[in-house]
């Protein structure tokens, strides 16, 4: 059994002139994160450095590695990705961190491909400067299910201990949004947030809440039609393929009520609709989570925090909470593999077919 064996996590720097080495060095300050995982940082031992003496961290040792495989267990390891003398401003957007932010991710996710790290935690990035040649997706979880997809449909879920929410579309202009609010979108994603929530969440019979596109879930096609024409069938289909789903719920109501505490997720339609709430409750301790995958990727929910570089002042719980989901995750996948590896044959009768008597000693079912 390969369960209790330390989990190796890959954390990405992200954008360099951002608050991403702030957040990963005070999360990785407390030396029990080294008891529940290896971290590697891909990123720059030079630039972590300058971070953490112009922000006054405690010192800590950094192990550089070439690889991850040669990571030490109970140290905070570093890839150096980038060169000594790639140019920091710190506070800004520019071409040069935009790279050295692309370059940790390919990096980190060919070794997650290959399983020289078992999880990925990504520090923010500016997702018009880390545009190139190379990387033309809106955001992290497109270039991912890119590269790792396989064929398979990415989920964005944001997350914390109290709600989940999952997005029908990401990231996406707000007038492209209903064109791509489909019955079978909505049934892909309901799909996919509810096998994550079993397999990922270790929740049996999740219950997920559907919200409308409208306001006032469309007042019966008054102010709009998709909740009639689109998000009702979808629910319809989602029951049939037994799916606990309800809705669809006016987004305001569900969450001004508190109603959403009464479910295990909550699938919005598009980016705003699910995340302001979301970070209204969470902002603090959120994490990113890209679901539907084979591999395990996770972020902390705020972005480069360009207004606050340099001052100290970055709260590190949401990087924190982002490995420590990770961990959970890898941890949740291993043993559903282990419980469910010898399934128990059919044993079952189909009421009203024409059944044989099951033989368990033999391969093939006997009158």
């Amino acid at each position: 059994m390969k369960e209790n064996r330390k989990i190796k996590v890959g954390i990405t720097h992200g954008d360099i002139n951002g608050i991403g080495y702030e957040v990963i060095l005070k999360a990785l300050e407390d030396s029990r994160m080294f008891e529940l995982c290896t971290p590697i940082i891909y990123g720059s031992a030079k630039i972590a450095n300058y971070y953490r003496k112009q922000l006054d961290l405690p010192q800590f040792a950094i192990n550089q590695v070439a690889h991850a495989t040669e990571a030490r267990d109970g140290a905070c390891n570093i890839i150096n990705v980038v060169g000594e003398d790639t140019l920091l401003e710190p506070g800004k957007a520019t071409a040069i961190a935009g790279k050295a932010a692309f370059i940790a991710l390919e990096q980190a996710v060919a070794d997650l491909r290959n399983g020289a790290i078992d999880a990925l935690v990504t520090a923010p990035i500016n997702k018009d400067s880390i545009q190139s040649d190379t990387f033309t997706f809106p955001g992290h979880t497109e270039y991912l299910e890119a590269s790792l997809g396989d064929n398979k449909k990415a989920l964005m879920i944001l997350c914390n201990d109290s709600v989940r929410v999952a997005l029908v579309t990401t990231h996406l202009p707000l007038a492209k949004v209903p064109a791509a609010i489909t019955k079978e979108a909505i049934v892909e994603k309901l799909e996919i947030f509810n096998n994550s929530l079993k397999n990922d969440f270790g929740i049996n019979y999740p219950r997920i809440a559907v919200l409308s596109l409208n306001p006032h879930a469309g007042e019966n096609g008054l102010l709009g039609k998709e909740e009639q024409e689109v998000i009702t069938p979808a629910l319809v289909e989602g029951r049939e393929n037994k799916i606990q789903c309800y809705g669809p719920y006016a987004a305001d109501g569900l969450f001004g009520s508190g109603l959403y505490s009464k479910f295990d997720g909550i699938l919005a339609m598009y980016h705003d609709q699910g995340l302001t709430p979301f970070k209204t409750l969470a902002m603090e301790n959120g994490v990113n989570f890209t679901a539907g995958l084979d591999y395990v990727r996770t972020s902390p929910d705020h972005g480069t925090g360009y207004d606050i570089v340099g001052k100290g002042t970055a709260y590190e719980t949401s990087m924190r909470e982002a490995i420590y989901h990770a961990i959970d995750v890898v941890r949740s996948r291993r043993n559903e593999a282990y419980i469910h590896r010898n399934p128990l044959r059919k044993q079952y009768f189909d009421k009203g077919k024409d059944n044989v008597v099951l033989d368990l000693t033999k391969d093939e079912p006997t009158d």
